[in-house]
């Protein structure tokens, strides 16, 4: 006797569709042989890839936070990163930034530097705003530490002219500061 299968194609289609699934990461912990230069940007980049919706908007309060010091303490101390980074809270998702830059300047005179022409930034791309004249800042390099609170940096004074970068912002219709690039060390 002959029996007669009968193949839908549906239970195919879901099978199928569920096979070609992207992959879900369960690995929290990123590890990419990258410069640590380049190791923050790629992170920052697979954030944004990865993230539910679009990324909030740069802030005024936002970048004074991170990025502004005043001159209430010496910006020559070994210790001033470390001290620093810890009071402001700067991280990446409680993980240590490799680097970062503060710097002493008005926050108005920081958001009119984004009004003039691009300039290279650091990495070769075209897209950094450059002061006309120098001012002081600390360069943070990460020494020791991966997590929140051991990160340990070397403190860097520098006088020089700052690359910022900037972006619009739709709700006050303006181009805002969003992050310090470099600060171009003056040659003697």
């Amino acid at each position: 006797m002959k029996i007669l299968i009968s193949i839908h194609p549906l239970p195919l289609v879901l099978l199928l569709l569920q096979l070609l699934q992207p992959l879900q990461f369960q690995d929290n912990e990123r590890r990419y042989n990258l410069p640590p230069d380049k190791a923050d940007e790629f992170e920052d980049y697979l954030e944004e890839f990865s993230s539910t919706g679009p990324t909030r908007p740069p802030t005024k309060k936002k970048f004074v936070r991170f990025s502004l010091i005043g001159t209430e303490r010496t910006l020559s101390d070994s210790f001033f990163c470390t001290d620093t980074v810890r009071l402001k809270n700067v991280h990446n998702k409680s993980r240590c930034v490799t680097e970062h830059h503060f710097i002493v300047m008005p926050y108005d005179d920081v958001k009119n530097l984004c009004y003039t022409r691009y300039v290279e930034c650091r990495n070769g791309i075209k897209k950094c705003h450059r002061s006309r004249l120098p001012i002081e800042g600390v360069y943070c390099k990460l020494r020791r530490g991966t997590t929140l609170p051991d990160c340990d940096y070397d403190s860097i004074y520098k006088m020089g002219f700052v690359l910022i970068t900037c972006r619009w912002q739709n709700s006050i219709k303006k181009l805002v500061p969003v992050h310090v690039n470099d600060i171009l060390v003056l040659q003697d």
